[in-house]
């Protein structure tokens, strides 16, 4: 019996297990992936790149919330296979990773973490009804949804404080454009590891090791997506703060992985189609940075949402992959019904 199916076997035999096997694997769910190892290794890159960055809180978030989030899945008695299957921890993971950046470290930030690992459960459950008239999933959209809500009421908390990279203001072109120089290459591993909100080549490294563990497809999708919107950024002249902690290329390596590698099987097809969605992809960040920059608030993952969404609903047949081949199932899962009682 291989590792991969003694631990399964041991999750299904016991509760504990079982519990910290659903935690990774939605920890590998931000990422359209539903392996433990994959969650185990992106763990790790976080706790890395929030080390290495100097936020080595965003871990400790991380891992409260994606508990807190699964937990809550199982006292609502959500769906259990997608429960399993990690699609109820994905989203809180990435609440704790946006509360933690984004709220000064203060009591307050730990019980509205807490509180937004549960409400964006909650959130999972309500959209997933919804979009899956649509034959849509609901991707991060809980995430997004719950955690601007988290930060926007911060500011009418005395007990909280919002720091972002950029405070209110009104929109305007940066005055410093980046440019292409040595320093691509990191600039591009952050772009994946700022999917969990961290600034760490070596974070994103890691990363994308946990990716290819468990799909070659998935991981060349994501150096695609990342390499795709940071020269896309570099090339439409976005400022170099920006480009150089890896924000333009997050939101591409979700729709890189999600349309290239995910949703249907690789080919030429597929590639371009993907390719074209990174690139509306920049062009949504761009305008929810216009639309937000008053606010102050980040645009999070929703330039990803928003454009994979698009690009879905046209219901494109694009060799669809057999269910025994996928390595990945975790965006097809999502289709499924999330609510009702477990099994």
């Amino acid at each position: 019996m291989g590792d991969g199916n003694r631990w399964r076997h041991l999750a299904q035999r016991n509760r504990g297990v079982e519990f910290v096997d659903a935690c990774l694997r939605g920890a590998s769910q931000v990422m359209l992936q539903n392996n433990p190892l994959t969650g185990l290794l992106i763990l790790i890159g976080i706790a890395v790149g929030s080390i290495h960055s100097g936020h080595p809180r965003v871990i400790a978030g991380v891992l409260i919330a994606v508990a807190v989030g699964t937990a809550t899945a199982i006292l609502l008695r959500a769906h259990a296979p997608s429960l399993r299957s990690g699609l109820f921890g994905f989203s809180p993971l990435l609440t704790g990773a946006g509360v933690t950046t984004f709220l000064a470290n203060r009591p307050l930030m730990w019980l509205l973490l807490v509180l937004g690992a549960v409400v964006t459960t909650v959130v999972t459950l309500a959209l997933t009804t919804v979009f899956t008239t649509w034959g849509v999933p609901a991707l991060t959209f809980p995430f997004v949804l719950t955690t601007w809500f988290l930060l926007l009421g911060s500011y009418q908390f005395a007990r909280s404080t919002l720091d972002t990279s950029a405070p209110p203001a009104l929109p305007r072109a940066e005055t410093a454009a980046a440019r292409l120089s040595g320093s691509v290459v990191p600039d591009v591993l952050e772009g994946v590891s700022q999917v969990f909100l961290v600034d760490s080549w070596l974070g994103g490294l890691i990363i994308l090791v946990g990716l290819l563990v468990n799909s070659r497809w998935s991981a060349a999708f994501a150096v695609v997506g990342a390499v795709g919107g940071t020269l896309l950024a570099i090339a439409f002249g976005t400022g170099a703060d920006a480009v150089s902690q890896g924000l333009w290329g997050f939101n591409a390596v979700l729709t890189a992985i999600a349309l290239g590698a995910v949703l249907a099987r690789p080919s030429g097809s597929t590639a371009a189609y993907a390719l074209v969605g990174v690139v509306f992809t920049v062009v949504v960040q761009a305008a929810l940075t216009t639309v937000l920059a008053p606010l102050g608030a980040p645009t999070l993952t929703a330039p990803f949402v928003i454009a994979t969404w698009l690009f879905l609903l046209p219901k494109r047949t694009l060799a669809p992959i057999p269910q025994h081949e996928r390595h990945s199932d975790g965006l097809l899962a999502a289709l499924r019904p999330a609510a009702g009682k477990s099994e």
